[in-house]
């Protein structure tokens, strides 16, 4: 009876002890029940589109203060040459006889470098005032965010067709 009962003692001490580590290690936690599951802070796309409203509002008021120091911090480090070189240049987004009296973000969207953040930039050169639409791509470079490049945006005229034929609409 001896032997019997050097397996039982053993075996009856796990048994007791089971629910104890259980319950130390989270199963049968009725506390778990009753907290919702962590939820991420932002989807990725709700995240990407937010990060690069974020990039190009602060271009845009840079453009509008005139704060090239402040614009360039915005662009990617492949850009701040070219920046350097064009920006206050006759034609560049800082010239000194451009003024920026408005400027808004109209649309942004997934594109296949990055967010492509449409914006509507008013320019006044003396006594004239010009709306253009500018479209600027906005990449993740690490775990920051970064304007990639700038290019015309808006209607049939800054996007043509390959043919040079703008498509309608049959009936």
């Amino acid at each position: 009876m001896r032997p019997i009962h050097r397996r039982l003692a053993p075996t009856a001490a796990g048994l007791l002890l089971l629910p104890v580590a259980l319950v130390g290690c989270g199963i049968g936690d009725d506390d778990a029940k009753e907290k919702p599951p962590a939820k991420p802070a932002r989807a990725p796309a709700e995240e990407a589109a937010a990060r690069s409203r974020e990039r190009v509002q602060a271009y845009l008021d840079a453009m509008t203060a005139k704060d090239v120091a402040a614009g360039r911090s915005q662009l990617c480090a492949v850009l701040h040459d070219g920046f350097d070189l064009a920006a206050t240049g006759p034609n560049g987004d800082f010239a000194d006889h451009f003024q920026v009296p408005e400027a808004a973000i109209t649309a942004i969207r997934s594109g296949p470098l990055g967010q492509e953040v449409s914006v509507s930039v008013s320019v006044t050169a003396g006594k004239r005032t010009v709306a253009r639409p500018l479209v600027f791509t906005v990449t993740r470079q690490g775990s920051d965010w970064c304007i990639a490049g700038e290019s015309p945006g808006g209607g049939p005229a800054a996007n043509p067709t390959p043919t040079g034929v703008t498509p309608t609409r049959v009936s």
